[in-house]
């Protein structure tokens, strides 16, 4: 059987018609991707436990009654994959759901139910269209045919594409431009051809992705040596009959099948860094005797402070925007919400950006991942 590339599950107690209307609600969304539920997204119903592997993109939905709040969440909690809490009103939260999810925010299932738990699932594991992004690094004189027809192929699978000669306008600095971009992406998709090492910018490109933990999917163009640089890398494999030699042009099923890889590639690569940031964000609170109490919807951080005071923390993944603090305001509740982002990479206009956010929008605040600690340390 095929391991899917990403997970989901609808854990504690759904009813046979709730189930099958978040069934019906995903298999729909997940169309348009080209994705299959059932063998590219997995959907365990009421599994007694619920353990995917950390490199893979994952979330759950417990659904709470009187049975499934004696159920112990303990062991789901401590993987940091999102979980969110539904519940039949949100004056039951404490009479449906175990004491451990009491501190998540709960959705009321209510009218649109399914809609709404589908559409938390597919954006806590990545599958919504805004947060598909590709950033495609080649040599122009070797692999400019082949890159054209990723783009266009990633494209029509909803992928937002980063190819240099489309997305950076004339007047735009073109390095600092692409440096923001590769901090954005997903995956970075590498055309391993002969000279690729030999560039000062395509070398740049993979070691920068690398110190990032932007996953990385080489493609082998045939004959090559790889260089021990890739040892770390996925890899897809190009045949020579895969090559129309006078064109440069890659046939259909290698276009096809790379899709595929840098689909698994990205569900990889977005996991582990969850996985990374909050566990940075975990040690940060830890270390000032503060404690992460689990991560639900939207992927929110549930801390407590030291004092026991509450915080919401939005880790960002790539670049944050001012549509990142619009919606930690809109979702933290009652809680006081901060947006932490790593600013390495990203434009100095960009960070000045943040900082004006920060001076003249006082409803969440922005906190550098390397400085959680000392800033969560003196929470005003």
């Amino acid at each position: 059987m095929t391991t899917p590339i990403y997970e989901l599950a609808l854990m504690g107690d759904p009813t046979d018609d709730q189930a099958a209307a978040v069934v019906k609600e995903i298999e729909q969304a997940l169309t348009a991707f080209g994705l299959r539920l059932g063998f590219d997204v997995g959907l365990n119903i009421r599994p007694r436990t619920f353990a995917p592997s950390n490199r893979t993109s994952a979330a759950a939905a417990f659904f709470g009654s009187e049975v499934a709040s004696a159920m112990d969440v303990t062991a789901l909690l401590s993987r940091v994959m999102p979980v969110l809490p539904v519940v039949s009103s949100l004056t039951r939260v404490r009479a449906e759901l175990p004491a451990q999810l009491w501190p998540i925010n709960s959705l009321e299932y209510g009218a649109a139910g399914a809609r709404r738990v589908a559409s938390a699932l597919l954006e806590c594991a990545g599958l919504l269209p805004r947060q598909r992004r590709i950033f495609l690094s080649y040599r122009r004189d070797e692999a400019r045919q082949a890159a054209l027809q990723l783009f266009d192929a990633l494209s029509a699978r909803l992928f937002d594409v980063f190819l240099d000669t489309h997305a950076i306008a004339p007047a735009e600095d073109f390095q600092s431009a692409l440096w923001h971009r590769l901090c954005d992406a997903d995956v970075l998709l590498m055309l391993d051809t002969p000279t690729y090492f030999e560039s000062r910018w395509t070398s740049a490109e993979f070691a920068r992705a690398l110190a990032k933990g932007v996953a990385i999917l080489r493609v082998e163009w045939p004959d090559m040596t790889p260089s021990i640089r890739t040892a770390t890398t996925s890899r897809a494999e190009l045949l020579a009959t895969e090559i129309d030699a006078s064109t440069g042009h890659l046939a259909v099923s290698a276009i096809e099948r790379i899709c595929t890889q840098v689909e698994a590639a990205r569900s990889e690569g977005i996991a582990v860094r969850h996985v990374n940031m909050v566990g940075r964000i975990r040690n940060e609170i830890e270390m000032i005797g503060g404690r992460l109490q689990g991560v639900g919807p939207h992927k929110a951080v549930y801390l407590q402070l030291p004092d026991g005071r509450d915080v919401v923390a939005y880790p960002t993944i790539g670049v944050p925007t001012s549509v990142t603090l619009h919606d930690a305001t809109t979702h933290a509740g009652d809680n006081p919400p901060a947006v932490v982002y790593d600013h390495v990479g990203l434009l100095p206009s960009w960070v000045k950006h943040i900082d004006w956010l920060g001076e003249h929008v006082k409803t969440a605040r922005w906190v550098k991942a390397c400085e959680a600690g000392w800033q969560f340390a003196d929470w005003t």
